[in-house]
């Protein structure tokens, strides 16, 4: 009864729309999904970042962006997705941005700590994060989500005028929903349950905080995670889903 009250209460939320959205071609753009871990908060086994993963990839398919431009990297490898490596990662978004070089759309869920990001068995600090990301994607439009504990960190390396970044998280807070038996972490629910309310990639920052706000108020989870939107001013009201 309270995740059904939590959903209803989310579908009355209003939508963030763009008036002077422009369509985006998204079908050449690079598309990178990581799903860090497969450890829930009390270190037996979880599914919850995979099952986003997988999960983002049908939602981004059908926002778009082409199967063949997005590259999957995970602890529970299999065919769809390669090990969850950082150096893989970053040679495979290399490739991927060559030859995808409209944008980039960068989404990693782990855990976090105050110093990182969990990748598989290391902890990427967000200064190795956006040299990959530069590296790669550089000045081009981009859309970056760490969905992660303390992941607010990330926002001052990775924002440039031109990318959007969301993070699950201020810097110092955790954020909610990876224990062993969840679906999906409160963020990445709601990222996904927003996606088709949402106009552009900024309103749908604006409506995952409403949601993670909502729920976590609903679940009384405390401190609030307080998830992060940075928009960069020339990509502001372009990023058009439909």
């Amino acid at each position: 009864m309270k995740r059904l009250l939590v959903l209803l209460g989310f579908l009355l939320l209003p939508a963030n729309l763009s008036a002077h959205a422009s369509a985006v071609d998204f079908s050449k753009w690079a598309v990178l999904i990581v799903a860090g871990d497969n450890r829930a908060q009390s270190g037996g086994p979880t599914q919850v970042f995979d099952n986003a993963r997988k999960d983002l990839v049908k939602a981004f398919t059908g926002a778009g962006f082409a199967a063949a431009n997005i590259e999957q990297f995970a602890v529970n490898h299999d065919n769809s997705a390669r090990p969850a490596e950082i150096g893989s990662i970053a040679g495979v978004l290399w490739d991927l941005s060559s030859r995808a070089p409209a944008g980039c759309l960068i989404y990693f869920t782990s855990h976090g700590t105050p110093d990182g990001i969990g990748v598989g068995n290391a902890v990427v600090s967000p200064g190795k994060v956006a040299a990959m990301i530069n590296n790669s994607c550089g000045d081009k439009p981009a859309v970056i989500v760490m969905s992660a504990c303390y992941s607010g960190q990330f926002v001052p390396v990775l924002a440039r005028d031109s990318r959007i970044v969301i993070t699950a998280a201020r810097p110092d807070r955790t954020s909610f929903g990876c224990g062993e038996l969840d679906q999906l972490t409160y963020f990445d629910d709601c990222f996904l349950r927003a996606m088709p309310k949402a106009e552009d990639f900024a309103g749908l920052g604006g409506l995952v905080q409403q949601c993670v706000t909502f729920r976590e108020k609903q679940m009384k989870a405390e401190p609030p995670s307080e998830p992060q939107v940075s928009v960069g001013p020339q990509v502001a009201f372009t990023l058009r889903w439909k």
